[in-house]
């Protein structure tokens, strides 16, 4: 399902894959995080993924009630509290998309997929 907003002129829709790269844009200006990741679950590997290829690291859903269900399955800097990581994670993109788009934020889901040091 696609995001839709009704206004005095019409329908605005918006396609999950336009939320799904703001999403990755924002994300990986975040503390701590250093990209997303791409799982290939034949052989288990997790790959840093580069800049270009930001949404394959993101699911978005939207629900009946034009709600963004977000799930990022990134990449953290080692020594870092994951927790904290992931609080501004969560925090930062929440208000960011839901002012991008309008629409509100149901849930965010966080998966840690592997740490990175960085020099």
């Amino acid at each position: 399902m696609k995001g839709q907003m009704e206004t005095h002129l019409g329908t605005v829709v918006i396609d999950k894959e336009v939320i799904a790269t703001y999403a990755g844009s924002v994300a990986v200006e975040c503390f701590g995080i250093v990209g997303m990741a791409a799982v290939n679950m034949k052989d288990g590997l997790v790959k840093l993924l580069k800049k270009d290829y930001l949404t394959h690291g993101i699911n978005v859903t939207i629900d009946d009630e034009n709600k963004i269900i977000i799930d990022f399955h990134v990449i953290v800097s080692y020594g870092v509290s994951i927790h904290t990581v992931s609080d501004n994670l969560i925090e930062t993109v929440k208000y960011k998309v839901e002012e991008f788009t309008g629409m509100e934020i149901e849930k965010i889901n966080i998966y840690v997929e592997g740490v990175r040091v960085i020099d």
